[in-house]
């Protein structure tokens, strides 16, 4: 334990001497100034843990949600913790993470930080397995109901780590669920009657979401996110493409879509984006218009 106390200590005092104390300052803190003293301090692991912890705290009085990371990161795939982000946890009591492998860096936070409360949102749920290398696929968040039940699990492991407050994170957590079964509702009307259901995906981010929906992946441009398909992968997806008629390929717009554009070009098939809603606004309702824009995608590109 002292090893850890004198690590964590070195760590702020090496921060300080070289001026990289201000932690992650791109996402706003959400801070519920309650005046009896310090707030309870939530640190979230990325962009949807975030959006779900504003709905899920929203007015409740001293609570503070602080974003670990960028608005910007996108995907936490072999992401590796900054100075700042072991500034924004040195105070934080509670922190809630995506879980299923998202966050490869739990293990360095939880030998500094033995006692801070971990909320895993994907704790209990069924987890699909990626075609292209057998693991856990982590992206829950990317349909409305696993959105819904990671919604769920967070409101609920809260209320279990600070009982005084439980009721009115009960209370906003249904409060937001009938927003994303509404939403649910509207994109099944839309997405239900559409003929076209054959689609092409530009990394294992949307299984979830074409298993709600019963859409077929004919394949994933990339295999890695962020890194470019070889020219056999290339070719592999173009003859893929061909072979199966797809006519419509959806990027992503955080990463680049030099490679989609490549295979729209040899095969004909249209390119669209679809947005797995990894980074946006700090607003709280930024979830629902994301999926509202990617409701507007599908219904055009799969008409």
């Amino acid at each position: 334990m002292k090893r850890k106390i004198a690590g964590m200590l070195l760590i702020v005092t090496l921060l300080i001497l070289t001026g990289c104390a201000g932690g992650n300052e791109g996402t706003p803190v959400q801070s519920n100034q309650d005046e009896e003293g310090t707030p309870l301090k939530i640190v979230t692991s990325f962009y949807p843990m975030y959006i779900m912890a504003l709905n899920i705290t929203d007015g409740i009085p001293g609570v503070e949600v602080v974003n670990l990371t960028e608005p910007t990161t996108g995907c936490l795939h072999d992401y590796q913790l900054t100075p700042g982000d072991m500034v924004n946890l040195q105070d934080a009591q509670i922190m809630i993470v995506n879980g299923a492998g998202m966050e490869s860096f739990l293990d360095k936070i939880t030998e500094n930080s033995s006692n801070m409360k971990m909320i895993d949102a994907s704790k209990g749920l069924e987890l699909l397995q990626n075609e292209t290398d057998g693991e856990s696929n982590p992206h829950l968040w990317v349909s409305i109901s696993g959105a819904i039940s990671q919604t769920k699990n967070i409101g609920q492991q809260l209320a279990e780590s600070d009982p005084d407050r439980a009721a009115l994170y009960l209370a906003n957590t249904e409060t937001y669920i009938e927003k994303l079964e509404q939403l649910r509702t509207k994109m099944h009307q839309t997405i239900d009657p559409l003929d076209n259901r054959d689609i092409v995906t530009f990394h294992e981010a949307f299984p979830y979401f074409a298993r709600e929906f019963d859409l077929n992946i004919q394949a994933v441009i990339q295999r890695e996110p962020g890194s470019e398909p070889s020219p056999g992968e290339l070719t592999d997806t173009i003859q893929v493409v061909k072979a199966s008629g797809v006519k419509v390929l959806f990027a992503e717009p955080q990463y680049g879509d030099t490679a989609a554009e490549t295979i729209a070009r040899e095969t004909g098939a249209q390119l669209y984006y679809l947005d797995p809603a990894v980074t946006g606004p700090a607003d709280k309702d930024a979830y629902l218009q994301i999926m509202e824009d990617n409701l507007q995608v599908l219904g055009e590109a799969l008409q």
